[in-house]
């Protein structure tokens, strides 16, 4: 029978370049555990100057007697980005791609004691692995489990991979009965020996069992009746399968997974449906990192993250931009979320066929290493990847991504998440199965209006096409308050507006097939600096640290759930130089009573929004209480005499940039495109650009007017080490346009003498 062995502690790591692969233990490195990323405090503290470079783990392996006919893997279950595994200074493993699970086989490299394992991650920029660009930190490190895994001579396939060597399919043919498929894979199987699949209910039972010859593929079929489907948070009921490799009387090998019985379709003028069920998909997008420990989190954290999810009312997440931990997946379909899993092909394609390779790589990787997680139902293929222009190759990539994902899994739909200023009838809108979009309207862009404006729009171009808002949202810093807030004050009162829009116009939409909150978490993004909170990106529902539960959390909680609850807003707005406020109540009850310093002040309905109006406090503190049939919630505001100046954000505007730069300059005039050396151009990069005040100004100004948006000098951060010439072709103009104005800029920045 397989065992494993986490090994967790009395790892040693360095920064430090090495001359040699280590072959003996360093115990002048610093000492680590695992999971780890040497990223946790730089990664998120602004600057877009955290450590990326190649970095090295050495651990001894103190490995039991290994019984005869037994083979040895290691198995990393992510290490970030690319990694070169050695025992005893021999190579056993390269990887390139930061987010999945893969394994080595060690037997022969090992000897009788003193073995010694030795890893290199590297987490700089690679032309060849994915993600190329994107507005979140990539953490370095060994940031999940690794195990070693015993298994007999003959058993259930290691190399595939990184997968678990069962597949269990199923199909709903009738009233709660399945056809099931189910393949085991077995490395080395001998004439006589079997594979027995078992397949056993919530509480234990066994309800098939079917044995077939064990083979490289071992197929096997069965029809089950008067089955418990899975249906979502409302009841996700979940069976176990076991793949039990025998021979004579003795079970050599065994892999376990869980199953959910379920089926699900989108009708582009409906929505979504689960077994049958209008089931319109409502929740929030996730990161996987967390204040002071980057992405290395445990087991508990990840469980964490889940309730709150839960907590919230969301019944879809959409884990981006990557592949995420098996034990969050195991958490989904434990909890019934309906999942988004996809790869990190976001933001920027690298023309290299070897990174379109990686790209393929990486797809397969989470197609096999999740296809049992019953909570998946969308394979997404892309993610704004437009930013960094369109050409041919790119649609024919996505194609090509879009038909492997069919191949290898026709029993799920798949989806990209498109770029806001893509337009409506671009090809790339009939790619996927289903399509969704990235919005910021009332944020970045435009106002809140727009919002439906577009969806309606594209909805009655599109009446065929399933769509959906995979990314929305605004920052909110809990520090900030306004009386009259507004896009881009970063106050926790502007969120409030934007989400009550939001959460209105997508409620009387059922059609739109799934809408995903960006995002349930602030996390982590070195080279951003908004709102004066430098290092990460705000417009989560909650804080970095998990510790604060914005008011748009509740705000949520009142569309989403169905248990009593009342949240007063502007807590935090709890100094008031106002002798009459508003007081704002988020209930998901018909009709709430307000009481003041105790006395009741009065009674009003409404739809998950209700607004007391000219409420009265007196010097020093009143209390508000909100009470609800089963629920209360109190705060007190404090009466000041003059406005509390820190509450209000004041903006540099030296960086934002102006969507007008252009207006007085003629391009139609002949420039030629020179490059003299020591000068800026269009050539250098983004990060080189940046750190000159005048070039830095001119590239927010260029880049704003041609998008006709106001960007921020650390918005541009994220574009790093690409160059200007090579994003040209993201801006919203045509060929022609985008070259002049190029040449001009480019003449601009030549006259700037590089120090």
């Amino acid at each position: 029978m397989r065992q494993y062995l986490t090994l967790q502690d009395n790892w040693y790591f360095t920064k430090q370049e090495q001359a040699a692969v280590p072959t003996a233990l360093p115990t002048d490195w610093e000492a680590v555990s695992i999971p780890h990323t040497w990223n946790a405090l730089d990664g998120q503290d602004g600057g877009n100057d955290y450590h990326r470079a190649p970095c090295w783990y050495v651990k001894e392996l103190n490995i039991p007697q290994v019984p005869e006919n037994t083979c040895v893997y290691l198995q990393f279950e992510a290490a970030s980005a690319y990694c070169e595994v050695y025992v005893n200074g021999k190579k056993a493993v390269s990887h390139e791609g930061g987010y999945s699970r893969f394994r080595a086989e060690i037997s022969a490299l090992l000897t009788e004691k003193n073995n010694i394992l030795a890893v290199m991650v590297d987490n700089k920029h690679h032309d060849n692995i994915y993600p190329q660009m994107a507005d979140f930190t990539f953490y370095g490190g060994i940031y999940r489990e690794v195990k070693l895994v015993f298994v007999p001579k003959t058993h259930l396939c290691m190399d595939y991979y990184g997968s678990e060597a069962l597949t269990v399919a199923s199909e709903i043919v009738g009233d709660h009965q399945a056809r099931v498929t189910l393949h085991g894979y077995v490395s080395g199987a001998e004439a006589l020996d079997q594979l027995l699949f078992a397949i056993y209910d919530a509480e234990g039972e066994l309800i098939a069992e079917v044995s077939r010859p064990a083979e490289a593929d071992t197929h096997a079929e069965l029809l089950l009746s008067d089955l418990h489907l899975w249906h979502g948070v409302k009841d996700p009921y979940l069976y176990t399968v076991k793949a039990m490799l025998m021979r004579h009387n003795e079970v050599l090998d065994e892999v376990t997974v869980r199953h959910g019985f379920r089926s699900f379709h989108v009708d582009p003028q409906r929505g979504f449906f689960l077994n049958g069920e209008l089931t319109p998909l409502r929740g929030v997008s996730r990161h996987q990192d967390h204040l002071m420990l980057g992405n290395a989190l445990t087991k508990e954290q990840h469980a964490e993250d889940a309730r709150l999810i839960r907590e919230v009312g969301a019944n879809t997440i959409r884990l981006a931009h990557y592949q995420h931990s098996q034990d969050f997946y195991d958490l989904c379909d434990e909890m019934g979320f309906i999942i988004w899993a996809e790869i990190p092909f976001i933001s920027r394609m690298n023309v290299a066929p070897e990174a379109h390779q990686n790209c393929i790589e990486q797809m397969k990787e989470l197609i096999y290493q999740n296809f049992n997680h019953s909570s998946i139902c969308v394979w997404g293929i892309s993610n704004e990847i437009t930013i960094g222009g369109s050409t041919p190759q790119l649609v024919e990539n996505l194609k090509e991504l879009n038909a492997l994902v069919k191949e290898l899994d026709p029993t799920r739909l798949s989806v990209m998440a498109q770029l806001s200023s893509l337009p409506k009838d671009d090809e790339q809108n009939q790619i996927t199965d289903i399509v969704s979009y990235n919005h910021y309207f009332g944020w970045y862009v435009g106002t809140l209006e727009d919002n439906e404006k577009w969806l309606d729009s594209f909805h009655e171009m599109h009446p065929t096409r399933a769509l959906g808002i995979s990314e929305y949202g605004c920052e909110g810093i809990v520090t900030y308050h306004e009386d009259e807030p507004k896009a881009g004050d970063y106050s926790e009162e502007y969120q409030a507006l934007y989400h009550e829009h939001m959460a209105k116009i997508i409620d009387e939409r059922p059609w739109l097939w799934a809408t995903h909150i960006w995002n349930m978490f602030d996390f982590g993004c070195d080279a951003r600096n908004e709102g004066g909170v430098a290092g990460r990106n705000n417009k989560g529902l909650m804080t970095l640290d998990r510790k604060v539960k914005k008011d748009v959390f509740y705000l949520y909680q009142a569309y989403w759930t169905t248990e009593p609850m009342v949240h007063i807003c502007s807590k935090r707005y709890a100094k008031r130089s106002n002798e009459m406020i508003d007081v704002k109540i988020y209930t998901n009850a018909p009709a709430v009573s307000l009481y003041v310093d105790g006395v009741f002040a009065g009674k009003k309905s409404g739809d998950r929004v209700v607004v007391f109006e000219g409420i009265k406090l007196k010097d020093g503190f009143t209390t508000i209480t909100a009470k609800v049939e089963g629920c209360t919630d109190t705060t007190a505001f404090e009466k000041v005499a003059e406005p509390f100046v820190p509450y209000h954000f004041v903006e540099d505007k030296s960086e934002v940039g102006v969507t007008n730069w252009f207006d007085d300059v003629d391009l139609n005039q002949e420039r030629e495109m020179t490059f003299k050396s020591g000068f800026y151009s269009v050539q250098d990069t983004t990060k080189e650009l940046l750190k000159n005040k005048e070039a830095a100004d001119i590239l927010v100004n260029a880049l704003s007017s041609l998008i006709g948006m106001k960007l921020k000098k650390s918005m541009l951060a994220v574009m790093g080490e690409n160059r200007l010439c090579d994003s040209a072709e993201a801006f919203p103009s045509n060929a022609a346009d985008t070259q002049k104005a190029l040449a001009y800029i480019n003449e601009k920045l030549q006259q700037i003498p590089k120090e």
